[in-house]
């Protein structure tokens, strides 16, 4: 399945997004690979974040990453520097962007 979300990084935080974006912990990554992610893009325009994720089932992927510290942690550290957050809990399977056309 792919999910489209869109997030908002905070004007005063874009630099600080993105260089935590070129360090996400391998840890985390191997965490998301494991629970069904085939791939995951994110692309900025000013301060709207969109993300494309390849996955085999959304909801399973939040719900194995829910309680782990390092997302847990990743979590946290995104929240400081994003103005709209998108829950990756259990709770967020659902706030994907609806299909409007395909090619």
């Amino acid at each position: 399945m792919r999910i489209a979300l869109h997030t908002k990084v905070r004007p005063d935080r874009v630099e600080e997004y993105e260089a935590a974006h070129r360090e996400v912990p391998e840890e985390l990554t191997e965490a998301i690979r494991a629970a069904g992610a085939a791939s995951w893009t994110i692309w900025r325009s000013g301060t709207d974040l969109f993300h494309v994720l390849e996955c085999a089932d959304y909801p399973r992927l939040l719900a194995a990453l829910e309680d782990l510290p390092v997302n847990i942690a990743w979590q946290a550290r995104m929240a400081q520097l994003l103005d709209v957050v998108h829950d990756y809990s259990a709770d967020g399977a659902t706030a994907g962007l609806p299909v409007v056309w395909e090619l």
